[in-house]
């Protein structure tokens, strides 16, 4: 069934005003390519998930996707475990089931929000650990002709809030599941941020997954706010990248700098920048960093995506003014 002139206010969780010419949710890979083959060579293709990693600026033309295959399957290999999820699954149920079955791999990736579907487009990735550390494989379709694809984790290009799919290949596929290698036994992984300050000396060994989940899942409500009450897209900008000697500038100057190191450098906090250069808790028309995290852009009510970029662009200007250091947006923009 495809819907004509769907409003997508509601698939966006920066609420932001938008409609669809034609949205279709097909729920399983033959009626994802049933779709495709049916689709004008030169109509323009959207595919959406929770849209929880999006800003909408405008109404989208052609054809929008929202993939709806919620099928999870569970395997036991030994001391392994894998999970295939279909790209509609809302991702944190992953976390939960898995989390409460004793595997470890999930914990610190409990409640990002958007669908299993969309966390390889991203990369995924808190408190230390990033979909590629856990992923075996992603299925998908290839949107020229219809057919079914699958690429191995080390196929799929990752990097920091990055992926083939997102980057080099773009617009090639339309992903319809994933699997996950996980863990039955073993240590869980406390030792960044707040988990660190959380579990302390234990030993990470006995530690239970559903254990370090709940203290994740606190840690982010203490932190983010929730899209369904303030609507936002999560963090707004990336965690920048600057060289040994930049790095060594703006320490300097700013002994209390929040930097972590990288195989390029060091990678600052953007919400440590932000909220250094006065943003933290301002406001700029209807939309405004959160009061308690810098990093996330929220929708005070009635914003459109001009007030959005109006924002976004006044957060760069000052912090590249005082740090020299050019913060990139990490939601996608459509169309």
């Amino acid at each position: 069934m495809i819907e004509r002139d769907a409003d997508l206010s509601g698939a966006n969780t920066l609420a932001l005003p938008a409609r669809a010419e034609r949205l279709a949710r097909p729920d399983s890979g033959e009626a994802l390519a049933g779709l495709l083959a049916g689709r004008r060579g030169d109509e323009p293709l959207y595919v959406l998930g929770q849209g929880s990693n999006l800003v909408l600026d405008g109404d989208l033309p052609g054809l929008t996707v929202i993939p709806a295959l919620d099928r999870i399957d569970y395997r036991v290999e030994g001391d392994q475990a894998r999970v295939t999820a279909g790209a509609g699954v809302v991702w944190d149920r992953l976390g939960a089931d898995t989390g409460g079955r004793g595997w470890r791999g999930l914990e610190n990736l409990s409640l990002i929000p958007g669908t299993a579907g969309a966390a390889p487009f991203q990369n995924i990735g808190a408190y230390g650990v990033e979909l590629a550390d856990v992923l075996d494989s992603v299925e998908a379709v290839a949107v020229a002709d219809g057919r079914p694809v699958r690429f191995l984790a080390a196929e799929c290009e990752f990097d920091y809030r990055d992926s083939l799919f997102k980057s080099r290949r773009r617009g090639e596929f339309i992903i319809t599941a994933i699997t996950l290698r996980l863990h039955r036994h073993g240590p869980c992984r406390v030792d960044y941020g707040g988990l660190a300050a959380r579990f302390g000396d234990a030993d990470p060994a006995t530690l239970e997954p559903a254990a370090v989940r709940a203290a994740v899942i606190e840690l982010r409500q203490n932190k983010l706010p929730d899209p369904a009450v303030l609507p936002n897209a999560g963090s707004f900008f990336k965690n920048p990248v600057v060289s040994v000697a930049h790095y060594q500038r703006l320490k300097e100057n700013e002994p209390e700098l929040v930097a972590f190191p990288h195989r390029d450098g060091h990678k600052l906090a953007a919400g440590w920048l932000i909220e250094r250069a006065g943003w933290k808790g301002r406001r700029l028309g209807p939309v405004g960093m959160h009061r308690d995290q810098a990093l996330v852009l929220v929708n005070h009510g009635g914003a459109r995506a001009a007030d959005v970029r109006a924002l976004a662009g006044a957060v760069r200007a000052d912090v590249r003014e005082r740090f020299d250091v050019d913060l990139e947006q990490e939601p996608i923009p459509l169309p």
